[in-house]
């Protein structure tokens, strides 16, 4: 039976109820309107688990002005019945208010790894994430973590940020999950028109581009970046915020491919912006 938790407070409690009586427990942090990228991170939590929360939260913190916070879409509903689906056993909905009150004044600030790719254009991000995100460990008290590869840079800081505050939590990468034709799962998605598909699928085109490009031998990263941007930029609609070859752990760019790098890019088609990785590998 899914049970339902809004207060901090229950939360919490019921954490340490289940810490009591040897409970494993996994967490998946969401911000809703789920879809099969979610599941297959409860899929994952619920294989190394006795007890799977997921928490579902759109968190004000990590929106820079100007971005899409007030219309990001919701249903929770929707979200409720296939947390069922999947035999989630507790779904925490905290409040705004009770996450981040009137007198609330900490955040949590990495120094280097948000320099990089997302990071550049929107500066809030990621210490709005790493902020919410040791705030809901301490709710929910998991033991492991599960969140997915598509969100690279995010799985990074927060891996950064639970060794540095020498947090007690397994942090689980799964990788990214892609919809029938290519395009990497988002909740934003939902936003393209029928006519901006072609133009979103441009960006999982030049993945499959680049990977071709060096099993082919070629390892100068600017001609690669090169070939899949004018894949991208066949489409006017299409507007790059940034594509990058880069170290796997620390995002600094990388100029000759010798080893496996990340190619990570972001770009906003018509007014929704996407996102999407992969992992680049000499002679693979």
């Amino acid at each position: 039976m899914l049970k339902t938790i809004q207060s901090v407070t229950e939360m919490q409690q019921c954490a340490d109820e289940l810490r009591r009586q040897g409970k494993r427990i996994a967490f998946v942090p969401t911000m809703g309107f789920l879809h099969e990228g979610h599941l297959s991170l409860m899929r994952v939590g619920r294989r190394i688990a006795d007890e799977l929360v997921v928490s579902i939260f759109v968190n004000p913190a990590q929106f820079g002005p100007g971005e899409d916070f007030e219309t990001y879409p919701r249903d929770m509903d929707g979200d409720l019945d296939l947390c069922r689906q999947e035999m989630v056993d507790i779904v925490f909905m905290p409040s705004q208010s009770d996450l981040y009150p009137n007198t609330y004044e900490t955040t949590v600030r990495l120094d280097s790894l948000p320099n990089h790719l997302c990071g550049i254009s929107r500066p809030v991000f990621f210490t709005g994430v790493a902020t919410v995100v040791t705030k809901l460990f301490n709710m929910v008290k998991p033991h492991a973590a599960v969140f997915g590869e598509k969100d690279y840079q995010q799985l990074l800081v927060i891996r950064q940020m639970v060794q540095d505050l020498n947090l007690d939590v397994e942090i689980i990468g799964s990788p990214l999950f892609r919809e029938p034709d290519g395009l990497a799962m988002s909740s934003r998605n939902n936003y393209l028109t029928p006519q901006q598909r072609p133009a979103a699928l441009s960006l999982y085109r030049s993945v499959c581009k680049a990977r071709e490009l060096v099993q082919s031998g070629i390892s100068d990263s600017a001609q690669i970046i090169s070939e899949a941007q004018k894949i991208i930029c066949a489409y006017p609609e299409n507007e790059i915020d940034y594509l990058s070859i880069c170290d796997m752990q620390t995002l600094d760019k990388v100029e000759t491919i010798d080893r496996p790098v990340l190619m990570a890019l972001a770009v906003t088609v018509g007014t929704v912006r996407l996102i999407d990785n992969s992992i680049l590998e000499p002679g693979r």
